[in-house]
């Protein structure tokens, strides 16, 4: 019995101290990461660039100057994306002194050039009279409220959507089911 006393009392040392250095490693490892994104070539300040953290579904946007911040942890890798420049990837080095961190990101513009595209009329003014004859021509909305009113389909409707919870009393009251 004091074999168990001594350890349950040892346990009540032991336990707490450890969590105390876990959650004080959790608390070094963040770090508030803050910076701006620049163009390459003009160091003009980029809107609108995703900063996410890669594997997670954490992220932010720089605003309109280029300016950001987000909290990561050591060691996370950083993700920067916009449509018009090369995605960049940064790592957030795993021996950062401190809990701040700062950078000016610069991105490449991206530009992919599209084969061209030669938009023709149709070849003969016959062919696009058959054409437009033959075209299908989906219903306007009064036609579809028409078909969407029919008896059938409303009969249908209400045994299969649930009604709201004043409904649900009166069908209670009157015992319609």
């Amino acid at each position: 019995m004091k074999k168990l006393l001594l350890c349950v009392g040892i346990a009540f040392f032991i336990i707490p101290t450890t969590a105390k250095a876990q959650f004080e490693t959790v608390r070094d490892s963040v770090v508030q990461l803050y910076g701006i994104v620049m163009t390459a070539d003009s160091l003009v300040g980029i809107p609108a660039v995703t900063v996410m953290v890669k594997g997670q579904n954490r992220g932010t946007i720089t605003n309109n100057q280029g300016v950001f911040s987000i909290v990561v942890m050591k060691g996370d890798v950083i993700d920067f994306t916009h449509v018009s420049y090369k995605s960049k990837e940064i790592t957030i080095p795993r021996n950062l002194e401190g809990s701040q961190y700062s950078l000016v990101q610069l991105m490449v513009a991206d530009t992919v050039y599209l084969p061209a595209t030669i938009i023709r009329p149709r070849p003969t003014p016959q062919q696009f009279a058959r054409d437009f004859v033959n075209a299908k021509v989906d219903d306007d909305n009064i036609e579809i409220a028409r078909k969407n009113t029919d008896a059938a389909k409303r009969r249908v409707l209400m045994k299969s959507v649930p009604g709201s919870a004043s409904e649900a009393s009166q069908i209670q009251f009157r015992n319609i089911a």
